[in-house]
C-alpha cells in the first residue's frame, strides 16, 4: 500500500503547511532558495545554520518552530551536491518521507529550487523515493495504519507536472508489484491475479484473455499442464494487450513466471523457509507493475503481457521425475526434477507468444534458480539473451534506473548440457552453471526471435538497502526498469 496519496505543484505565494522542507546542500547559500519566506522565518533558518556543525553533512537535518504559514521548517542536509546522483535524490525522497512521517506530520511543502530538481530525471528520481519510501503492507494486521501519516505533498517551484505524474505512477506500480508479491498464496492464486488482470485492462486500450487450464491440453500446452496437474486451483495462461501504438508496429512482449506457491511438487523442498515460496510468481508481479504504469501512462507502444500462472503441488495426478511432455512448440521435455517448473511453465508462454503475436521482442522475469544468488547474491538480476542490441538497451535502461542486471554468457556450449537422454531437451543441466543452463532451456522456446531473461530470484524478495527498498518482503523489481526501456 503507498501511504502518499497526492503529490501537487502549488505556487501560491500565500501557501501555508504543517511543515516546509528546504534542502541544504554542503557549503551552499541557503539565503537564495528561500527568498519567499517571511522575514522572521528567513532569520531563524539563517541563524540555525550559523551554529550548526554539520555543515550540510548527508543525513542531518535541522528543525525550527515556523511563523504562521509554516509551523515548522525543516532544513534537510544532502550532502555534496556534486556527488549528486539519480540514485542518491531517490534514496534521499525515500529518507525524508520516512523522517517526516515519524513526525506525525501530515501535509508539507517541499522546496524544489533549494533540491537541486534542475533536470527532469533527477526530478523523477526524488520523487518516485518518496512514494516508494512511503509504502506499507499492512493488509492482514489488526491494528494496521497507526504510523501513517504523511498523505499529501504540495510542491513549490518549477517542474514538469508530467514527471510527477509519471513519477507517481512508476512509484505506485512498483508498490503494487510489492503488495502482489506480499500477498499469501491463499489469498493470491492464480485466480486473483487474472482478475488483477482483468481489472487492470479495462483501461483505454486494453483487452483481457485468460486461457483456463482444461483448454491446455487441446490446446498443445504440454508443458504448462505437466505442472499445473497436481494443483487444486486451477492454472491460469493470462493474456493482456496493450495497443498504444501504430497497428503496424509488432508489440514487445512481457513474460512472466506466475508460480504462486511452489512446493517443488514430488521434488519436495525442504520445509525451511518454504513459506517464502510465495514469491515465485514476483516474475509475474513485474509484468502487471508495468503493466499498471502502462495503463495510466498510455506509451505509444504495442505490448502483450503474458503470465503463466498456476501451483507447483505434489497432488495425486502431479507430474513424477522422469516423466516426458511435449511443448507448444513441438519440442519433448523430459522432466528429470519437478521443482524445475518455471521453466516449463514459461517454455510454453513464450513459445505460445512467439507463434501467434510475432513480437519485435521479448523479455521474460522469473525468480528461477537459486544458482543466481550464488553468482550474484541480492544486488543484481542475471541477464541472458540472444539479441546483443536488446540485452545492451537492458543495460542501459538498468543505468538510469539504478536497478543493476550482469550479463552471463549463453554459449553454444550450454545448450549442450540440456539435451535429453530419452526427449529433446530435459529441464536440468548435467553440471553447474544452474542459471546459464536454465536460461539455455528457455532459449529453445524463443525461436528467431530476439529475447532476453531475466532471473530475480535474488532481487525480488530480501533486498533491504537502498533506503528506498523495504525491509521485508517483495521488492518490485524491474518495473522501473523495463518502464524506461519501453520509452526509450
Amino acid at each position: 500500500m503507498v501511504v502518499l496519496k497526492n503529490i501537487k505543484v502549488d505556487n501560491n505565494k500565500n501557501l501555508s503547511s504543517e511543515l516546509l522542507v528546504v534542502g541544504r546542500f554542503k557549503n551552499s547559500n541557503v539565503e537564495k532558495s528561500i527568498s519567499f519566506l517571511s522575514k522572521e522565518d528567513k532569520k531563524n533558518v539563517l541563524d540555525a545554520i550559523s551554529i550548526d556543525l554539520s555543515d550540510g553533512d548527508s543525513g542531518d537535518y535541522i528543525m525550527l518552530a515556523g511563523s504562521s504559514s509554516f509551523k515548522r521548517i525543516m532544513l534537510f542536509n544532502l550532502g555534496d551536491k556534486d556527488k549528486l546522483t539519480n540514485d542518491k535524490m531517490r534514496a534521499f525522497g525515500s529518507n525524508l518521507y520516512s523522517l517526516v512521517n515519524s513526525k506525525k506530520i501530515k501535509k508539507m511543502v517541499l522546496d524544489t529550487k533549494s533540491f537541486s530538481m534542475t533536470t527532469n530525471d533527477k526530478a523523477q528520481s526524488f520523487l518516485e523515493g518518496l512514494v516508494l519510501g512511503s509504502y506499507k503492507f499492512e493488509d492482514y494486521k489488526a491494528n494496521k495504519n497507526k504510523n501513517n501519516h504523511l498523505t499529501d505533498i504540495s510542491i513549490y517551484g518549477k517542474i514538469d507536472k508530467v514527471i510527477i505524474k509519471k513519477a507517481q505512477t512508476i512509484g505506485e506500480s512498483v508498490c503494487f508489484a510489492r503488495d502482489l508479491g506480499n500477498h499469501p498464496a491463499n489469498i493470491l492464486t492464480p485466480t486473483y491475479l487474472a482478475n488483477e488482470s482483468k481489472r487492470i485492462s479495462k483501461a483505454k486500450n486494453m483487452k483481457c484473455t485468460v486461457i483456463d487450464v482444461s483448454k491446455f491440453e487441446k490446446m498443445g500446452l504440454g508443458s504448462f499442464y505437466g505442472v499445473a496437474r497436481g494443483a487444486k486451483e486451477p492454472a491460469k495462461m493470462i493474456l493482456v494487450e496493450y495497443n498504444g501504438g501504430k497497428k503496424s508496429q509488432k508489440p514487445i512482449a512481457l513474460v512472466g513466471k506466475g508460480l504462486t506457491f511452489d512446493t517443488g511438487g514430488i521434488s519436495l523442498k525442504p520445509g525451511a523457509r518454504m513459506d517464502e515460496m510465495k514469491f515465485d510468481m514476483c516474475g509475474s508481479a513485474t509484468v502487471m507493475g508495468v503493466m499498471n504504469a502502462v495503463s495510466i501512462l498510455q506509451p505509444k507502444v504495442n505490448i502483450i503481457f503474458a503470465i503463466g500462472a498456476s501451483e507447483n503441488m505434489p497432488g495425486s495426478d502431479a507430474q513424477r521425475p522422469g516423466d516426458i511432455v511435449t511443448a507448444y512448440n513441438g519440442k519433448t521435455i523430459e522432466v528429470l526434477n519437478t521443482d524445475a517448473e518455471g521453466r516449463l511453465v514459461l517454455a510454453d508462454v513464450l513459445s505460445y507468444v512467439n507463434k501467434n503475436y510475432n513480437p519485435e521482442y521479448m523479455i521474460d522475469f522469473a525468480t528461477l534458480t537459486g544458482a543466481v544468488l550464488v553468482a550474484l547474491g541480492h544486488r543484481a538480476s542475471g541477464l541472458m539473451g540472444n539479441d546483443d542490441k536488446l540485452i545492451n538497451r537492458i543495460k542501459k535502461s538498468s543505468q538510469a534506473t539504478d536497478e543493476k542486471v550482469w550479463e552471463l554468457p549463453l554459449w553454444p556450449e550450454y545448450s549442450k548440457d540440456i539435451q535429453g537422454k530419452y526427449a529433446d531437451i530435459q529441464n536440468l543441466g548435467k553440471a553447474g552453471a544452474g542459471t546459464i543452463t536454465a536460461g539455455a532451456f528457455l532459449k529453445e522456446f524463443v525461436g528467431d526471435t530476439p529475447w532476453c531473461h531475466l532471473d530475480i530470484a535474488g532481487t525480488a524478495w530480501g533486498p533491504k538497502e537502498p533506503s528506498y527498498q523495504p525491509k521485508v518482503g517483495a521488492t518490485g523489481v524491474a518495473v522501473r526498469l523495463i518502464y524506461n526501456l519501453i520509452e526509450n
